[in-house]
C-alpha cells in the first residue's frame, strides 16, 4: 500500500466472498452496467426521485417519512438491496425479498391525492420501482458512462430486468422486455402520474444530493465535495425528460445539459479506473451495501460458481413466491390500518435489519441488530 492506495489483492483481502453468483453472475449485461460507478449516485438518484410522480408511492414515502429523517439509512437500505438483486448470493437474497414483503406490509393507507388505497406490496407499484430503477440504471449508464449497449446486450438487460423482477410481487409477464417496450411503458403510465406537493416536495429534498452524505460528515468535507455533488445534481435533471422537469418545478435547460455531461463523463470514468476511488465512494455513500457490491467489483469468486433462477431458489430454499408470500400479516395489517383506523404494526421492519441494515443513522454501516 502506497499512500493509503490498495492493490487489488490487497483490497478483496478486505471483503468475504458470496455463497454463489446468485442470479446473474459476472457474465451478465446486468453486472456491467449496475456495476459502473454511473449507477452509485446519479442513477440511484435519478431512480429514486422520478419514482415519486406515482402518487402511491409518494403518499407511502411520506407516510413512513423515513427518508426525512434517517435518509441516510434509507437510501442506504435500499441500495443493499439492489446490490443483492444483483450480486449477492441466492439465499441470502431471497431471505432479504421475503422480508421485504413483511416491510411494505405497513406501507398502507389512504392517498390524498387519488382518494383510493395505497399499498407498496401491489404489483403494479412494485413494477413501477423496479422500472424506474433499471431504466435510470442503464440512461445513466449511457449518458455518463461508457454509451448505448449493442442490440443483443440491451435484449439480454432487459431479460435479466424480468427475471430480477420475481424477487418482488410484481407478474413478471408484465415487465418490459425491450427498449420499445420500456419506452412504451412509461408512457402508459403519464396519465398516472401526478406534480403532487408531496412529489416536488420529496424531488427537491433528494435532489441536491446532500442527503447521500453520511450525516456525521465534517463540514470542511461537505464543502471539499460540493463541487462534484452540483455537477452530479445538474447531470441528474439532465435525464429528465422535459415533462417531469415540469412536474417537478425543476427549472434547467439545455445549455446546462450540455455543460454538465462532459464533467460527469470524466468524473465517472475517472471513478471506473481507480478500484479504490469506487470502493472509497460507495462505502461512504452506503457502508452497508459496500460488503455485497464490492466482491463483484473485484471479482472475487463465490464459493460455488451456481447461477440460480429465481424460482428455482425461492422453491429450493423454501420460501414463498413474493406475490403470496405473508397473506395472514398483510390481511392483519390492513385491518389494522383501514378497519380500525389504527397505525399498522412494526412486524419484518426490526426483522430486516438482519438483511437490509440498520435503521439508526449512527451505526449505518451495520448489518443485523446489536446483541
Amino acid at each position: 500500500m502506497v499512500f493509503g492506495v490498495r492493490t487489488r489483492k490487497q483490497l478483496m483481502k478486505q471483503y468475504e466472498p458470496m455463497a454463489d453468483y446468485g442470479f446473474l453472475g459476472p457474465d451478465s449485461v446486468a453486472w456491467k452496467v449496475w456495476g459502473h460507478p454511473t449507477s452509485y449516485v446519479l442513477g440511484f438518484a435519478r431512480s429514486v426521485t422520478i419514482e415519486h410522480f406515482d402518487p402511491n408511492l409518494a403518499a407511502a414515502v411520506v407516510q413512513s417519512g423515513g427518508v426525512k429523517y434517517r435518509p441516510s439509512t434509507r437510501y442506504g437500505r435500499t441500495l443493499r438491496y439492489f446490490a443483492m438483486q444483483l450480486f449477492a448470493g441466492a439465499e441470502q437474497t431471497c431471505r432479504a425479498a421475503d422480508v421485504l414483503v413483511k416491510v411494505h406490509s405497513k406501507a398502507i393507507g389512504h392517498d390524498p391525492v387519488t382518494g383510493g388505497e395505497y399499498d407498496a406490496n401491489k404489483p403494479s407499484s412494485q413494477l413501477w420501482i423496479h422500472m424506474t430503477a433499471w431504466h435510470s440504471i442503464l440512461k445513466c449508464y449511457e449518458m455518463f458512462g461508457p454509451g448505448r449497449l449493442s442490440e443483443d446486450e440491451e435484449n439480454q438487460f432487459w431479460a435479466e430486468c424480468r427475471e430480477i423482477a420475481k424477487l418482488q410481487t410484481i407478474d413478471p409477464s408484465t415487465v418490459p422486455a425491450s427498449r420499445e417496450e420500456v419506452h412504451r411503458y412509461f408512457e402508459d403510465w403519464r396519465p398516472h402520474l401526478a406534480a403532487s406537493e408531496a412529489a416536488q416536495d420529496m424531488i427537491h429534498f433528494i435532489i441536491p444530493l446532500k442527503v447521500a452524505l453520511p450525516p456525521g460528515m465534517p463540514a470542511w468535507q461537505k464543502a471539499l465535495l460540493a463541487p462534484a455533488m452540483w455537477v452530479m445534481s445538474k447531470g441528474v435533471i439532465s435525464t429528465y425528460p422535459r415533462y417531469m422537469r415540469e412536474m417537478a418545478n425543476l427549472r434547467q435547460g439545455p445549455l446546462l445539459d450540455a455543460a454538465v455531461r462532459i464533467p460527469n463523463k470524466l468524473l465517472h470514468a475517472l471513478l471506473f479506473r481507480s478500484l479504490n476511488a469506487r470502493l472509497a465512494l460507495f462505502g461512504l455513500l452506503a457502508p452497508q451495501a459496500t460488503p455485497v457490491a464490492a466482491p463483484a467489483i473485484l471479482r472475487i469468486p463465490p464459493l460455488s460458481d451456481k447461477v440460480w433462477e429465481v424460482r428455482e431458489a425461492q422453491a429450493h430454499f423454501g420460501f414463498d413466491i413474493p406475490s403470496a408470500a405473508h397473506p395472514d400479516l398483510r390481511a392483519k395489517q390492513r385491518e389494522r390500518v383501514f378497519d380500525k383506523g389504527e397505525s399498522p404494526s412494526d412486524e419484518g421492519l426490526l426483522e430486516s435489519e438482519q438483511h437490509i441494515g440498520v435503521l439508526d443513522v449512527h451505526e449505518a454501516a451495520r448489518v443485523g441488530r446489536a446483541s
